[in-house]
């Protein structure tokens, strides 16, 4: 009852990172009976294809073998070793095809199913496979219920497909009585190839409806409560106060990096207490001053002290401050309408030799 509700519960669609990682896991939709369908096409290309050139490459081995036996000593070992080379030669140029081609058809329905994923953790121990009770309830659950219909409706099938076929080729069988025996192998073959493309074509339905049945349970079980759709959101976007510290930990360190590089201006533009602008102006860097550093209040007040301590010009003038701060960004050069202002501070430093502290109207 618990599994149930919980299952109820799951109202919502898998997101993305749900389904790719029940993909990494190996936890895909798989349709059994389409890997027992490739089987049963392959099985119907052997017979086809295969299986009358085999016997004719395999006849005239156990012809001689069994007409002239004698042509086969086993006085010593060696002769033993021979005889077995040469029938375990001719079985494995008649069996090598043939698990070829069930190979590839199994590999095919495996393929065209999913994209093939190297996953260790399938092969682990799971104890909950040998738990009476998980395995009670996977037999008697809603999956096992379904497995068992599918069960019934294959064997419903297959019995009345052999049923029609053995009827249709009962008169061939009686007169199977009065014909050449070197016939039989042909007239057996050709029935078997009728049953198995009989079974192919009565299970093709049953393999599409068991294809879209895996892909939708597959999803079903994949769903995700509200709840959890919440968390991993919250896990992929980060804790909110987590993130909030971590923001303020890089504001830190930029306003640090920035009133450090204080000590590399030219000057500094100040609005007494609640602005600083420190330019840096070196014709062979830059064609216009760039901006080093800014801040108002706590951080002007910490640019003023680092332009102090390395001698560098503060210029008090509220409006350009004002403006500089309003418009300008740090490591970018000012705007082009500042730069005739700026340009005459520059001047009157370098004409006049200022001061460190000056005020210009």
């Amino acid at each position: 009852m618990a599994e149930t509700s919980d299952q109820e519960s799951k109202t919502e669609e898998p997101t993305e990172k749900k389904v790719r990682d029940a993909l990494e896991q190996g936890k895909i939709p798989v349709s059994r009976e389409a890997s027992i369908f490739a089987s049963m096409a392959a099985l119907m290309v052997i017979q086809a294809f295969l299986i009358g050139h085999g016997v004719q490459q395999l006849t005239p081995t156990l012809k001689s073998l069994l007409d002239d036996p004698e042509g086969f000593p086993l006085s010593t070992g060696a002769d033993a070793q021979n005889l077995l080379s040469v029938v375990g030669l001719q079985a494995v140029r008649f069996l090598l095809p043939l698990v070829v081609v069930l190979v590839v058809f199994g590999l095919a329905a495996s393929l065209l199913q999913n994209a093939p994923r190297l996953v260790l953790q399938r092969i682990k121990p799971d104890l909950s496979r040998i738990s009476p009770v998980s395995g009670w309830s996977r037999l008697f659950g809603t999956q096992g219920l379904i497995e068992f219909a599918k069960s019934l409706f294959k064997l419903a099938a297959v019995t009345a497909v052999v049923a029609f076929v053995l009827r249709a080729s009962e008169a061939r069988a009686f007169e199977a009585m009065y014909t050449d025996p070197v016939a039989l192998p042909e007239m057996i073959l050709n029935i078997a190839m009728r049953i198995v493309s009989a079974i192919c074509i009565a299970t093709i339905v049953l393999v599409a409806i068991d294809l879209a049945w895996a892909r939708f349970h597959w999803r079903r079980e994949l769903r995700m409560t509200k709840q959890e759709i919440k968390d991993e959101h919250k896990q992929a976007e980060g804790d909110p106060l987590i993130k909030a510290r971590l923001r303020s930990l890089a504001r830190d360190r930029s306003r640090q990096r920035m009133i450090a590089s204080a000590a590399r201006a030219t000057l500094v533009i100040a609005n007494p207490t609640h602005f600083a602008i420190a330019l840096r102006y070196k014709r062979e860097e830059n064609p216009a001053p760039l901006v080093v550093a800014k801040g108002m209040d706590v951080i002007a007040l910490k640019i003023r002290e680092v332009a102090e301590q390395n001698r560098i010009p503060v210029i008090e003038n509220k409006a350009l401050a004002r403006a500089l701060y309003e418009a300008v960004q740090v490591d970018q050069v000012i705007p082009a309408e500042f730069f005739r202002p700026v340009a005459e501070i520059i001047y009157f430093l370098q004409s006049k030799q200022a001061p460190r502290t000056e005020k210009v109207q």
